[in-house]
């Protein structure tokens, strides 16, 4: 069978298994998924471009996704003027400090010829009593101010839709950062320090309330589609909805899912064709060849490290970019619930289920595994049901396997890398 063939039958299977969910259960819960399907889908191929193009091995994508959220966060949310009075200029101030006490650190190493540790020690440790001496004080004075409903600076209340390309470039700019002090380090190596600056960032997101209030978490974050109840109260609307035979309701409810898929969607596609037009051109065979023999890379000239850095750095903004529009669409920033579980192991079985180093690979294996992780537990139920029927109630064995349906997305998710591995160890789109 043919590689395109093989794609377009491929593709046609994810359709159906949407359709047979808006069918079987309901069109609301098929679009729910899709949406979520479209934003994994670019997180996967933000990870593809990473370890397919050039063989990164990045396990911190939760920390790049969460940053996306705090971009749309920072832009969209109204400001809250009283609070940055409040101790605004402190904070800003204490970040100028910071910032300026790293790079005085970073002069001092490169320049001096003596006494050069001891120099650094001594500019880290005062900068850094001078910076909480600042900072310290101004989060205080913010988050003394009505704590329970803001205790934060806000946003700059502009539309959300600029928070999308914000929180790529908040990711970028983490991805340039850790970049340049990880991308030196083997692989195994580069996989523990992204996986740990991830942990900081979350860290940081959760008591940094000043910032985004931390685990209070940020609820109304404005959306680019109105709202269900808007159009409930719209006469025009409703009517419409009659006529053609649905609840207003239901047809709000289907009309938002729709206008986001319709915003993801053109997202992905741009971004697909992006990615298919870097890796055809010679850039996207030098970063192949990189991946494949970096001491041949290196002898013909080719500048690894920077182009490890670039091409992280563009993966890195890929994931921040649908981070952004996760939080959009949940309408809301939750720190508490960036787990690598989820954003982390799941997005790189995708990668691996789809095919590493294929687009439209990854781009499928956003789709199907999705659909699967959400899928799996209330089939699960149904068949373990099924199952248990002829079993006594309060038997030992019916109660058992009734209460192992809720590792059923673990282990499916565990046995369909098994068979990928085993079976088409490339993927089920392999890269050409």
């Amino acid at each position: 069978m043919g590689m395109t063939m093989r794609a377009t039958l491929l593709f046609a299977f994810v359709v159906l298994l949407f359709v047979g969910t808006g069918i079987v259960q309901s069109w609301n819960v098929s679009l729910t998924i899709l949406n979520m399907g479209l934003v994994s889908a670019i997180m996967a191929l933000g990870v593809n471009m990473q370890w397919g193009y050039a063989g990164l091995f990045n396990v911190g994508v939760m920390g790049f996704v969460a940053l996306g959220g705090l971009g749309a966060v920072l832009v969209s949310m109204p400001p809250n003027p009283e609070h940055i009075a409040a101790g605004g200029l402190r904070v800003v101030g204490a970040l100028i400090l910071g910032a300026l006490t790293i790079a005085a650190a970073i002069f001092a190493w490169r320049r001096l010829k003596t006494a050069r540790g001891l120099s650094v020690v001594a500019i880290l440790v005062v900068g850094f009593f001078l910076y909480r001496a600042l900072l310290d004080p101004g989060v205080a004075a913010i988050e003394a101010i009505e704590a329970a409903s803001t205790g934060n600076i806000g946003g700059l209340g502009l539309p959300v839709l600029l928070g999308w390309p914000v929180g790529g470039l908040l990711a970028a700019g983490a991805a340039w950062l850790i970049g340049k002090t990880a991308l030196g380090l083997r692989s195994d190596y580069l996989a523990i320090a992204t996986l740990g600056i991830a942990e900081i960032i979350i860290a940081i997101l959760k008591n940094e309330d000043w910032l985004a209030r931390g685990v209070k978490n940020v609820i109304g974050v404005p959306r680019p589609v109105p709202y269900e109840i808007d159009l409930q109260n719209d006469p025009a609307f409703v009517d419409r909805m009659i006529a053609w035979g649905f609840d207003p309701v239901t047809g709000s409810t289907i009309f938002v899912k729709l206008a986001y898929a319709g915003l993801f969607l053109v997202i992905l596609l741009g971004l697909l064709w992006l990615a298919q037009a870097a890796l055809a051109s010679p850039w996207g065979r030098m970063m192949r060849a990189i991946r494949d023999n970096e001491v041949a890379a290196e002898a013909m000239g080719k500048d690894v490290t920077a182009r490890h850095l670039q091409v992280f750095i563009l993966g890195s903004a890929v994931c921040g970019l649908a981070g952004a529009m996760m939080t959009t669409l949940d309408g809301q920033l939750t720190p508490g619930t960036y787990q690598p579980l989820r954003y982390t192991f799941l997005i790189w079985v995708m990668v691996i289920v789809g095919g590493s180093g294929n687009n439209f690979g990854a781009v499928l294996g956003g789709f199907l595994v999705w659909w699967l992780w959400v899928q799996v537990e209330p089939l699960g139920a149904l068949a373990m049901s099924a199952i248990t029927a002829g079993m006594a109630d309060g038997s030992w064995l019916k109660g058992h396997l009734i209460e192992s349906v809720a590792h059923m997305r673990l282990l499916t998710m565990g046995v369909i890398l098994l068979l990928v591995l085993r079976f088409s160890p490339r993927g089920l789109l392999p890269e050409r």
